[in-house]
């Protein structure tokens, strides 16, 4: 099956955070908080402004993103677990050191 989002609503896969903290010390499930990074994994074709232009996403699929701890409505789709969120709803995208140097 393939799905795509429609209008301004994007496809996303949380990241999950690390187990341990820096000191080694390990996080049980039950105290960890759902993480609020995650990957696009697709994007619809845009919202329409007040004049019917369509607008494209900043996002893309393959970005990692910072989206709000509440965000998003949890769908599970082939049996993986994701979320279906708007655009507005992404705080921003996360450029990792690697891709900033090649931009330079």
């Amino acid at each position: 099956m393939h799905f795509r989002p429609l209008h301004d609503r994007v496809l996303v896969r949380r990241i999950e955070a690390e187990e341990k903290t820096a000191g080694g010390i390990i996080i049980p499930d039950t105290a960890k908080e759902k993480p609020t990074e995650g990957e696009v994994v697709a994007v619809g074709s845009g919202a329409r402004d007040e004049t019917g232009k369509l607008v494209e996403l900043d996002v893309k699929a393959g970005d990692h993103i910072l989206f709000g701890k509440w965000s998003g409505t949890e769908v599970r789709i082939e049996g993986e677990d994701l979320l279906i969120m708007k655009e507005n709803d992404i705080l921003g995208i996360i450029e990792h050191t690697a891709e900033l140097k090649k931009a330079a």
